[in-house]
């Protein structure tokens, strides 16, 4: 039996891109994987009075258990209103989104367990063949009204189970037929954002290119578009983790500048994950790099979660934009 996203306290992402829109900013996307990560993200979003696109992986669905996962991200609406009420804030929107879905199957498990939104990459495929799958989801999730991402070009780098080893950087001239045959909510674009912690090699011009999306704005304006790999490596995090006995040598992100110029556009929603796994490896080398006796879970999770937490603060405040926008 299907379960709704509404009966669970989620919103699709519609209204909320509406807002970014009009309002110059972009929703955070955060990915979680585990109850900290989870607890650190409604927290921060909270507290900064911002709303949150709650992210799963099918990389995530695998290690998590993709029941268990439904069910936090519901704990987590609850979790959010009990701490609105005991310190007298708003409420936030939360969507629970699908990243990365490859599959038809896996968009339709999705949206029957109770996701609001869901993401179909069919970026890999040539271009008909990924009209036609984002149509077919499209056509399936718009009668339980729940929200579909599509993607044209492909992000180099890894994260979870994609994969690529070049850019293809999204073609503007094929955006409007992709979005017309498809009726998809939003278009993730490849325009040099990429996965992982290696997005550009040091001494490498590290920008994005903000004249394809001027471009893809004038050919689709006023529709949603989406950032994915958009991790800016903190060089601090990544000092603290090899301070700490780790070796993320030559590890390069995206410039914040050139994130809140984008989110100032139609890019109304940023996928972080990469920044989220350094703050939390950072906290937890150092803990148990100055405390090695230590084998309490909760005593090197704990400061990954407030480090975690502190992230996202600044991310909604200083980069997205998002920060007081209930």
């Amino acid at each position: 039996m299907a379960v709704s996203y509404k009966d669970l306290g989620f919103v699709n992402t519609r209204a909320m891109f509406k807002k970014a829109m009009a309002e110059g900013y972009a929703v955070p996307a955060y990915n979680f994987n585990n109850m900290e990560q989870l607890q650190a993200i409604v927290s921060a979003c909270l507290e900064t009075q911002s709303p949150v696109i709650l992210q799963i992986s099918s990389g995530a669905r695998k290690y998590a258990d993709k029941t268990l996962l439904r069910y936090m991200g519901q704990g987590a609406v609850e979790m959010m209103k009990r701490m609105a009420s005991e310190k007298g804030l708003k409420e936030i929107p939360i969507a629970l989104h699908l990243d990365h879905g490859d599959t038809f199957e896996l968009c339709k498990s999705c949206i029957e367990s109770g996701f609001s939104s869901v993401m179909i990459d069919g970026s890999h495929l040539p271009f008909n063949e990924n009209i036609a799958l984002t149509k077919q989801v499209v056509e399936y999730a718009h009668p339980f009204d729940v929200t579909v991402e599509g993607e044209l070009g492909i992000l180099a780098g890894v994260e979870d189970d994609v994969s690529a080893e070049q850019h293809t950087y999204t073609r503007p001239e094929e955006v409007q037929e992709f979005v017309e045959g498809t009726g998809v909510d939003s278009l993730a674009i490849a325009i040099g954002t990429s996965h992982g912690a290696y997005k550009f090699k040091p001494g490498q011009e590290q920008t994005i290119r903000l004249d394809i999306l001027e471009e893809i704005e004038k050919r689709i304006p006023g529709f949603a578009i989406v950032l994915h790999g958009s991790s800016s490596v903190p060089p601090e995090l990544v000092k603290i983790i090899n301070d700490n006995g780790g070796r993320l040598q030559d590890a390069v992100g995206i410039p914040e500048p050139d994130l809140r110029k984008a989110a100032k556009s139609a890019v109304c929603k940023i996928n972080i994950d990469s920044d989220g796994r350094l703050a939390v490896t950072a906290a937890i080398r150092k803990t148990l790099n100055e405390k090695p006796s230590e084998f309490d879970p909760r005593k090197y999770l704990g400061p990954a979660r407030e480090a975690l937490k502190e992230l996202f603060m600044r991310k909604n405040k200083e980069v997205l934009g998002s920060a007081n926008r209930v």
